[in-house]
């Protein structure tokens, strides 16, 4: 929440990135997060995965393919409290009273909330000291996974942030978010489109798989750095926080 020592003549991102992000760590909910998040991607690699057997050096197929379907459950436990709580307090009216813009706001949590999800990532780095161990890994290719990995979990962070200005019960907007990120998934999944494909036209088949992550996540998973990735990455988080702000705005007027 905005307390009104924040009430400063100059406002930025950071008066609220800072509180926020201290709201994380200050309740279980981030510990949670994180060591969830943990437990399954290392559980899922060396289970489903078969880190040990297949010998993936880069990492691809048994650590980084497991993480949009992760996201798709954990990113919206991050986000789901970002706007609910202002609103049901009733501090997002009293941001209209604060020199400062909404964007300035959304900017601040949102960081929060990736910083987060950028602490989680961090914290694995266990299976890259034992890839290094074990071979010789690219890796180059397995940081630009990791860079994948983070536009992923921040655009379903985006998304959820979105819904959460739409809504004061965080019940409501973890279900809501959770939905569109499991869309977002299945719709660039290949058995998904595979099937698909079998009762849809071509065109339909691509306009769903454009809305999917898959195929911008897999090109910088195998360490390929393609412009149009970055920019569809880029460009959907910032609808979202474009969507966020105008939404906040009218609830402000």
């Amino acid at each position: 929440s905005i307390s009104e020592s924040q009430h400063l003549p100059s406002m930025t991102s950071l008066t609220f990135y800072n509180p926020e992000l201290t709201s994380y760590f200050a309740q279980p909910t981030a510990y949670a997060i994180i060591v969830l998040f943990l437990a399954l991607s290392m559980g899922l690699t060396f289970s489903f995965g078969n880190f040990m057997r297949v010998g993936d050096a880069s990492l691809e197929w048994t650590f980084f393919f497991w993480h949009p379907w992760i996201y798709m459950l954990l990113a919206p436990a991050v986000g789901m409290k970002l706007w609910p709580d202002e609103q049901r307090t009733g501090t997002i009216e009293l941001l209209g009273t604060f020199p400062l813009s909404t964007w300035s706001a959304i900017i601040g949590k949102f960081l929060a909330g990736a910083t987060v999800w950028f602490v989680a990532l961090l914290l694995t780095f266990p299976i890259v000291c034992t890839v290094n161990y074990l071979g010789d890994p690219d890796n180059g290719a397995i940081f630009s996974g990791y860079i994948g990995s983070f536009l992923v979990c921040s655009t379903f962070l985006a998304i959820t942030m979105l819904v959460s200005a739409c809504t004061r019960d965080q019940v409501v907007c973890l279900i809501v978010s959770v939905a569109i990120c499991v869309i977002m998934v299945m719709c660039g999944y290949d058995d998904f489109t595979r099937e698909l494909g079998k009762a849809a036209s071509p065109s339909i088949v691509e306009a769903v798989t454009s809305i999917g992550v898959w195929e911008h996540f897999r090109s910088l998973n195998r360490g390929l750095f393609r412009l149009q990735d970055l920019v569809w990455f880029g460009s959907f988080i910032m609808v979202c926080l474009l969507g966020t702000s105008a939404i906040l705005s009218a609830k402000r007027a």
